[in-house]
This record gives structure tokens, sequence and C-alpha cells, in this order.
């Protein structure tokens, strides 16, 4: 989830957890602790771009590396906070801090590898990486703890904050489930063969949801809102094995391949190469050129194949909520 999310359910994990001890304080270690996984995101701004995404969410939000640097930032905490918390405490405080943080973010449609070294990362799908719905009722709860000084209306209100998001959270599940069901129905009564499919919000609200179908030649793109009336169609795109073979052994697309989990097309513009991830939709859906919300431009660097983030523009992101406020009416 996005950083100011993450922060907000921080503090909150920490008043659970030390409020009666801290105080107001927990909104300091909440959110230094509930920022701490992202940090990868900073080690990244050094790396090349693909080896950067090859990084996010992988060793920083490993468990492993959590059950090792709890018992540290507690002992560190306890010494700064001797005459209020011990050791104990503030160890179980740091732990499901950060675990929070990256069980959250396992619902987003990024991969995240909560078991590092392991390679697989897990991704829910059922909320988009921000949500104002499921962060508002943590801010509002928190307000009213920070102006609180009885610990018993402090518990109270920090209660129905966490509740209130995580029905949230548990709602996406049920609807994401409710809107696989109708892609495969659509998919079934027109006769489309498939090997698998994935069903992921759209930016800021679960009332309109993308699928992307693997078939043997294609990918098919679809969105589903919970208001539509007409049938459901779907849009493919070829996979281009042609253009994906100019690309083989380019260590660049390796590692874009892996980051998007292969959901992936390579296009090509006069005669530049791009790597399209699909997880994350469209820009716009040109026929001719289709502009990907993740796009890879490869480029001839020192006598090599690079691969560089196609930038995106303000213009780009008022096009694309447009078209999903558009959309969420239903057709």
């Amino acid at each position: 989830m996005d950083s100011f999310t993450q922060i907000a359910l921080g503090i909150a994990i920490a008043e659970v957890c030390a409020g009666k001890k801290l105080k107001n304080k927990t909104f300091l270690y909440g959110a230094i602790l509930g920022s701490i996984p992202d940090l990868d995101v900073v080690v990244g701004l050094f790396l090349n771009p693909v080896d950067a995404i090859l990084m996010h969410r992988g060793i920083s939000h490993s468990i492993f590396l959590f059950l090792i640097l709890s018992p540290i930032l507690g002992w560190f905490i306890s010494k700064i906070e001797r005459a209020k918390i011990n050791f104990i405490l503030a160890t179980n405080m740091v732990f499901w801090c950060l675990l929070t943080h990256v069980v959250l973010d396992m619902f987003t449609s990024w991969g995240t590898q909560i078991l590092w070294p392991l390679d697989h990362r897990f991704a829910f799908k059922t909320i988009f990486v921000v949500d104002p719905l499921y962060t508002i009722p943590l801010l509002i709860a928190l307000l009213w703890v920070w102006r609180t000084k009885d610990p018993l209306l402090r518990k109270k209100y920090n209660f129905k904050g966490l509740f209130f998001s995580t029905a949230y959270l548990i709602l996406s599940c049920f609807l994401k489930l409710y809107t696989l069901h109708q892609f495969e129905k659509a998919l079934i009564n027109q006769g489309i063969h498939y090997s698998e499919i994935i069903v992921k919000p759209t930016p800021f609200n679960l009332i309109l949801w993308n699928a992307n179908v693997a078939t043997t030649d294609s990918y098919l793109l679809s969105d589903y809102s919970l208001f539509d009336t007409q049938p459901i169609s779907f849009v493919a795109y070829s996979k281009n094995n042609v253009l994906e073979s100019k690309l083989t052994g380019n260590t660049d697309f390796k590692k874009l391949k892996k980051a998007s989990e292969g959901w992936y097309i390579v296009s090509q513009k006069k005669e530049t190469l791009y790597f399209n991830d699909l997880r994350f939709g469209l820009l716009n859906d040109n026929p001719a050129h289709p502009q990907f919300a993740f796009s890879y431009q490869f480029i001839v660097n020192n006598s090599k194949l690079n691969a560089i983030e196609v930038p995106k523009s303000k213009r780009d992101g008022k096009r694309l909520l447009q078209k999903i406020f558009n959309r969420l009416k239903g057709n």
C-alpha cells in the first residue's frame, strides 16, 4: 500500500501493542516502524530501474528479516523508553508493526516475498495500492486517539478504526470472488478456452475490476463494473512471440519477465521494442499503439540493449481517472 496508509496502520498497531505505556509516542514509533519495509524504494534509487523493480518487496518484506530485526530495534526502544516499556513489549511492537505492513501489501497486485529468500511472491490482488476507503477509518480513529488520554477510550477508538478498515479488506476478497465468477462465466458463454486468469481492482475503488486472461496465442483484457448491465467483452493482444524472440538472452528482458510473473507482451513502435507489464492495465486503449501503465523501452547503451521505464505524464493520469470514473457507472 501507499506510504501514508502504512504509516497510519503502523501507528494503529503500535497503539494496540503499547498504547497504554507509550501513549502518544506510539505515533512516532508506529510511523517509523510502519515505514521501514519500504526503505527498499530508497535503495532502489541507486540501482538501475530493472534491478530496483526486482528488489522491491523482496528482502525488506521478509518475515525472516523481521525475526532478526525485531529484537534489535526492540532493545533500542526499550533503552530509550526505559521507564515505560520493557524489551519484550518493545520487541512485540516492532514485530507486529513490520508484519502487518507486509500482510497488507500482500492484498495488492504487486507480489510480496514474505518468505524471502524463497522466490515466490504473494499477491491476492483484492485492493489497489491506494484506496481511501481503507485508509480513512484508520485516520479518523487515530485523530480521536491523539486527542484522548483515557486508555480505555484510546483502545476503543483504535479498535473501531482497525475494525472498519479490516472489514473493508475482507469485503474486497468477497468482491473479487464475485467478479472472478462473472469473468469466468462470460468466458464460458463466449466459448473462449483459456489457461489462466487474474482479476484485480482498478485504482481507488472496489467497483470496477480488470481481468487478464491467457490463451494460447494472446492475452485477453477486460473490465467489469458492479453496475454493468451489458455482457462482458474481451480485447485480444497478441503475445508477439516473433518480437519476443529478438530479446532472447537479454538480461533486462529476463528480469522483467520474472518481475511480471509472465504477464507481459513485447510490442514494437518504429524500430524500438517495448516490454509491457499487463498486470496493471492500460493508460490508453488506442488499438494502434496501446500504452500500458508499466512499459519499458529497450535502448542501446554502450553497445548493450537496456530497458528503461517509459515515463508517465499527468495527462496520462487524468485520462485514466476519467476513464475509470466513466466506467464505474456501468455500461
